[in-house]
């Protein structure tokens, strides 16, 4: 392989594809095996639209299957995005061609990867996705090859720059006469400066995050991605005052990702956490990725970089080209695709776990001894208590956190105390890392 000119076919030519298509042209020689990656045709949705790069020398395809399947091209890098359409379609069809892919495609590898996997080792070719993950911050690689030799038994951390960028611009709200809806507010601040897509959902919903761990728990557990059965909450609902008291109670919050394994199975999840101010998770601020990975051997290791972002995103597709270059060769995932199984889901009613419980009550006698006694009657124990009246608001906050418990046994009493007279609205419950 070595010394070998490869010619690369692009299919997206947005922000990864353009990062991708400048660094090749700046470094055409960068992988250590010698030889040069050379981009020589590309598809997009339109050949006309302005870019800041230059596309005139380069083939043209209107349909990126046929830029997949084009004898013209070595390797297919599919950055259009999707788990279906287009994108499944063109990675389908180099696969079927015997034509090694890299994608950053993490909803196609975590909603079709085993499917892919299996077309890839049948036609004998790699399928390499290090960009789905962080960017260009080496999340795949390190637990896919440095950590091959120990057993993983949880992974959990900052998945998506957006979500973390909108969290920590709420938290700079504080002690300011900001917007009555200062999620909203934030959000539109990072529509504007590029954090966040026209349709946010998929990131402020959770799902691109769970779409990364569902990755990374098949990844760790030796098994297929399974994300239909992961849990997911996005932070649609967190309020700045759910960011004031979880800061007085010496927390952050954050969206985290995990997934655990235990005798029952694995339980992957997305959901806003509270992480201790000192914890470095909770320092991980703006748009960087953090990780953490718990080996029984290892210990832990803790990443954090760059999660998106034209460069960084760029550079780990590039470092997955160098890869096809030298000719390395190994599982899409940690065991051949024949061998791979989805995960046995745990039912997360059944976890256990510290939690933040924020209630909105009547100012009058007696409220806290109702909702101390509801809890203690369902089997909850309380870890410490905060009263903060808020000018202005409808009812008086009450904020507690627990002892673990049960998850199940936990939104029974939420149940019960929501129905109490006393309560105005429906309590918020979030989760505290167990990390």
């Amino acid at each position: 392989m070595s010394g070998k000119n490869w010619r690369i076919g692009v299919a997206g030519l947005g922000t990864v594809g353009g990062g991708l298509l400048n660094f090749l042209s700046d470094r055409p020689g960068f992988a250590p095996a010698g030889g040069q990656a050379v981009v020589t045709g590309v598809s997009a949705r339109s050949r006309s639209r302005p870019r800041p790069f230059d596309i005139s020398n380069l083939a043209w395809f209107d349909d990126p299957v046929e830029l997949a399947k084009s004898p013209d091209n070595d390797i297919f890098v599919e950055l259009i995005g999707g788990s279906d359409g287009p994108a499944k379609a063109a990675v389908e069809a180099a696969l079927h061609a015997g034509k090694p892919v890299v994608t950053a495609n993490k909803a196609l590898i975590a909603e079709h990867g085993a499917e892919l996997a299996l077309l890839a080792e049948t036609k004998g070719v790699p399928l390499l996705y290090e960009a789905a993950v962080m960017g260009g911050t080496p999340a795949v690689k390190v637990v896919r090859e440095a950590m091959v030799g120990d057993d993983i038994r949880s992974i959990s951390g900052i998945l998506n720059g957006t979500c973390n960028y909108i969290l920590t611009e709420m938290e700079g709200m504080l002690g300011q006469q900001g917007p009555a809806d200062a999620f909203r507010a934030v959000l539109a601040e990072a529509q504007r400066l590029g954090y966040a897509e026209a349709d946010p959902t998929m990131d402020v919903g959770g799902f691109d995050a769970a779409h990364k761990i569902s990755i990374l728990a098949a990844l760790a557990f030796g098994c297929a991605p399974n994300y239909a059965a992961a849990e997911i909450e996005g932070i649609e609902q967190v309020a700045l005052l759910d960011i004031q008291l979880a800061k007085d109670l010496g927390y952050r919050i954050k969206l985290i990702a995990s997934a655990s394994r235990s005798d029952e199975g694995v339980l992957v999840r997305v959901h806003p956490t509270l992480v201790a101010l000192n914890h470095p998770l909770a320092q991980a601020g703006g748009a960087l990725n953090a990780l953490f990975i718990e080996g029984t051997r290892i210990g832990t290791i803790y990443l954090q970089g760059p999660g998106a972002g034209a460069g960084p995103t760029a550079a780990a597709v590039a470092a997955d080209i160098a890869d096809l270059m030298t000719g390395a060769v190994r599982p899409v995932f940690q065991k051949p695709a024949g061998q791979l199984n989805p995960f046995t889901p745990v039912d997360p009613a059944k976890s256990m776990g510290r939690a933040f419980l924020r209630f909105l009550v009547k100012d009058e006698p007696g409220v806290i001894a109702a909702v101390s006694e509801t809890l203690a009657e369902a089997g909850v124990s309380i870890e410490s208590f905060l009263q903060k009246p808020v000018e202005n608001a409808d009812g008086v906050p009450i904020v507690l956190t627990t002892h673990a418990v049960a998850e199940s046994v936990l939104t029974a009493a939420i149940d019960r105390i929501a129905n109490l007279p006393s309560v105005l609205e429906r309590p918020r419950l979030l989760r505290i890392a167990r990390i």
